[in-house]
């Protein structure tokens, strides 16, 4: 019996390497015709298949594999832009793009198949110590949840920024908000950006219906939809200046200078890194920093600030500081009772 098992299972094994061999002729016959697409005749023709497992190929591709491919008047091809250029990168490169992926797996919280893929593809060719390091990220990241519906409007808004079109989607308010109905938004989409405070994705750009530049956390899109209207970017440049003056992702409230002064145990600590690109450092005569900036309101920051407890006082302005105050006193008093 066990003879038997072994074979049947070699016999399906072999089977899948027939069928990802045959994929991978059909992927690279599409590729090289480039934009005027192939018929599948012309890609049995080139492969040695019949035309019907061709068109059973080409299925699989778009539909199991999720590459994104085209059909028109018979002729099938990839989507422009589908695949980049592969990049030749020296070790010092792949360790620097490889520390930039590694902070994105300490930053998300789900499984991301494209960020797998490519840390897959980075580990090619590495040295053996930073290729297993790589191995142990894999491994890390597949323990994680899938959340296939979120990858699926990640790749979607990718696809729009990337070919400059429109998204129309539902967008659910925050729970704060009380019992407001998801509300239709149109919307240009300019950026992906990380948040470092709330490790989530938001969406920056136009919403056409407000006539203003707003920010979309992506987790509460929904129905998203890709709409056959295009749109042109702004100028070089004009985005990352609005967005310079946020502490992290809100940007659009107003510029308010805040000063900070941290104790002599934690000054060297706050000195050695570049928390906001606004920032002036002072060292002061009793070893303590004096720190100042203009951000974009004080609501992200405020959560920074509170981050080191007793070792930073508030200067200004007056109403953050109050806050803050306000804060630890409540701390304080929580503290302060038997727990439960």
């Amino acid at each position: 019996m066990t003879d038997d098992f072994d074979a049947q299972d070699g016999e399906r094994l072999e089977g899948k390497r027939d069928r990802l061999a045959r994929l991978l002729s059909v992927l690279r016959v599409l590729h090289a015709h480039g934009e005027g697409g192939v018929t599948p005749r012309e890609i049995a023709r080139r492969t040695g298949m019949s035309p019907r497992t061709v068109y059973r190929d080409l299925n699989a591709l778009q539909n199991e594999m999720q590459v994104p491919l085209w059909s028109e008047g018979g002729r099938w091809g990839v989507q422009p832009g589908a695949f980049l250029p592969a990049m030749r990168l020296t070790l010092q490169e792949a360790m620097a793009v490889f520390l930039a992926a590694r902070l994105m797996t300490r930053y998300v919280d789900r499984f991301d198949p494209s960020l797998a893929s490519a840390f897959s593809k980075l580990e090619e060719g590495l040295p053996d110590a930073l290729h297993r390091h790589v191995e142990r990220t894999l491994d890390e990241m597949a323990q994680r949840r899938t959340d296939e519906a979120y990858n699926r409007r990640v790749e979607d808004l990718t696809r729009a920024w990337a070919e400059g079109r429109v998204v129309r989607f539902k967008y659910a308010p925050a729970g704060y908000d009380g019992d407001r109905e998801p509300e239709w938004r149109e919307v240009r989409p300019y950026l992906l950006e990380p948040s470092l405070e709330t490790h989530a994705l938001y969406l920056i750009g136009f919403d056409e219906g407000r006539g203003a530049l707003r920010t979309f956390k992506v987790e509460r899109i929904l129905d998203l939809s890709l709409t056959p209207r295009q749109f042109e970017a702004p100028a070089e440049g004009e985005l990352a200046a609005r967005l310079r003056p946020a502490w992290d992702i809100i940007w659009d409230q107003p510029p308010t200078e805040v000063v900070l002064r941290f104790a002599p145990s934690v000054a060297a600590r706050v000195g050695e890194a570049v928390w906001h690109p606004s920032q002036v450092l002072e060292l002061l005569p009793d070893g303590s920093l004096q720190w100042r900036a203009t951000v974009a309101g004080t609501v992200e920051i405020r959560l920074w600030i509170l981050s080191w407890g007793e070792d930073v006082e508030v200067l200004a302005p007056a109403s953050l500081r109050e806050d803050v105050a306000a804060s630890h006193a409540r701390a304080a008093g929580r503290y302060g009772r038997h727990p439960g």
